[in-house]
This record gives C-alpha cells, sequence and structure tokens, in this order.
C-alpha cells in the first residue's frame, strides 16, 4: 500500500497562521479604566452628596460665627475649609481610590484584566491617572464652592475676602489637592492589602485616627504627626499664630507641601512594584 503523501505547499495552504498580539497602549488602558469608573451607578451620587456635605459643612461653619462672633471678624480658613467637610472629603476619596483596586480583587475581574494585560505595572498607573484626575476635579469643586459659599455668607456683613487674601489661595489649594492625595493612598493600601475591610481600616486609621495620637510637645512624636496627611492638611489652610506655636514643634509650610507630594508618589511607587512580584 501506497503512503499517502502531502507536499510542501499544501501544508503551508491548509495551517493556521498564528495570531499576532499586539500590545496594550497606555492611553487604551486609561480608556478601559475610565469606562470602570463612569459605569458604576453609584459614582455620581457618591461624589454629588460628597460635594453636597463639603460645600454645606462651610455654610454652617460661616454661619455659626457669623452668629457668634458680633462686629465684623477677620476671616477665618477654617470658615471656609473646615474640619467636618474636609475629614468627609479624606475618608469618601480614600475608601474610593481603595474600593477602585479591592472591587476588582473581589469579584475577579482583575484576572480578565492580567490576561488581557500581563504587564499589571502599567495597569495600576491608569487606574493612578484616572484616580488623580477624577478627584482633583472633585476636590477643586468642592473647595471654590466651599470657600464662594463661606463668602455668601460673610459678605451680608462686609466681612468676606477676596482670592488674593493672606492665606485664602494656599488653604483653597490644599483643600483641593487633599481629595487626590486621599484617593491615592487608598488605591495604593487596596494594592498592597487586597482586602476592603482590612484597606478601610488602615486608610481611616493613617489618614484621620493616626494625627491625634501623637504631641506637638515632643521632637520624634511632633516628627510623626507632621509626616501625616491630615496634619499637613492642618498646617496648610490655618493660619498658625507664631506665640501658639511656639508651645511645641510645629510643621512647616514647605515640609507640609512635602508630605502632599510623598503620600501618594510613594504609595502608587509601592503599588506598582508589589503587582509586578506577586501573583494575582
Amino acid at each position: 500500500m501506497t503512503p499517502r503523501t502531502t507536499s510542501p505547499d499544501t501544508d503551508t495552504a491548509t495551517a493556521t497562521p498564528a495570531p499576532t498580539l499586539t500590545p496594550a497602549r497606555f492611553r487604551d488602558l486609561l480608556a478601559a479604566e475610565w469606562i470602570k469608573t463612569r459605569s458604576l451607578r453609584s459614582t455620581p451620587w457618591t461624589l454629588a452628596l460628597t460635594l453636597l456635605f463639603v460645600i454645606g459643612s462651610a455654610v454652617v461653619a460661616t454661619a455659626s460665627d457669623h452668629n457668634t462672633r458680633p462686629g465684623p471678624v477677620d476671616f477665618l480658613p477654617f470658615d471656609a475649609f473646615p474640619p467636618a467637610g474636609s475629614w468627609t472629603l479624606v475618608l469618601v476619596a480614600g475608601s474610593v481610590g481603595a474600593l477602585s483596586v479591592v472591587s476588582e480583587y473581589s469579584t475577579g475581574l482583575i484576572r480578565a484584566t492580567t490576561v488581557a494585560v500581563p504587564a499589571r505595572g502599567p495597569v495600576v498607573l491608569a487606574k493612578a491617572v484616572i484616580t488623580a484626575a477624577l478627584w482633583t476635579v472633585v476636590g477643586v469643586i468642592a473647595a471654590t464652592g466651599s470657600f464662594l459659599a463661606s463668602q455668601a455668607v460673610l459678605n451680608e456683613r462686609h466681612a468676606g475676602v477676596p482670592l488674593t487674601h493672606p492665606g485664602v489661595f494656599r488653604a483653597l489649594v490644599a483643600t483641593a489637592l487633599l481629595a487626590p492625595v486621599c484617593a491615592l493612598v487608598g488605591l495604593g493600601l487596596g494594592v498592597l492589602l487586597r482586602h476592603a475591610a482590612a484597606t478601610m481600616v488602615t486608610s481611616v486609621f493613617l489618614l484621620l485616627v493616626l494625627p491625634p495620637m501623637f504631641s506637638d510637645r515632643v521632637r520624634w512624636t511632633a516628627d510623626v504627626k507632621h509626616a501625616l496627611v491630615s496634619t499637613a492638611w492642618s498646617r496648610l489652610v490655618q493660619n498658625w499664630d507664631p506665640g501658639a506655636a511656639s508651645l511645641g514643634y510645629s510643621p512647616t509650610v514647605p515640609g507640609s507641601w512635602t508630605v502632599y507630594a510623598l503620600w501618594p508618589l510613594t504609595a502608587v511607587a509601592l503599588a506598582v512594584l508589589v503587582v509586578r512580584r506577586r501573583d494575582v
């Protein structure tokens, strides 16, 4: 029996060519992360309620000073940017930043993401860019709205101030950047911990609970306290009295801006490093 032979031409014609995979471009990752963010129904409601509370707290704080302090009063940045509104911004931004990562681990979506994009570092960077951009917009709206709302109350007593008033612009910028800073810290913690409850507790502890546990009167505790985000925000917003500052070790304005820069950069850098070295 004569064996069946095939010609090289036949093999070439019937073979299926291997598909060529085009690496995902970074702008494609940005588009994908933006779709994930805006497709969540809770996102617009969360942002709207946060802005409403932050701006409303500025109105309440300013109106309270309006009623309790007789006569014309000097502008206090804590009127336009009260701690209640800013701590809410910290809590929500840090939580949403963490959930942007943790939710993918809990639902298993992160496996599909890493299959589509094996290079995990760019995925984390794309999440960080979208998170920073979104919360920067939210922070700017919250800070500007709070300032304008407080001035609407103060103008009734002819106590309003322009944006060029000493300390006002710095306080506005510090409050606007507080949101993206905390959101990126939350995102970094989400990548590191990958567990919703642990990430939320750690985020709240670092951003809100830890600073009051340290005193300004002892050098090493003051150094720890001044290295935290909420302390840096307080220094940038409040016009500190030099006489009161002499009672302890006070943070500096350049040091506070440095804290603002180092926390999100460190969180994102650690997240990129860790996600490259471990499995999903």
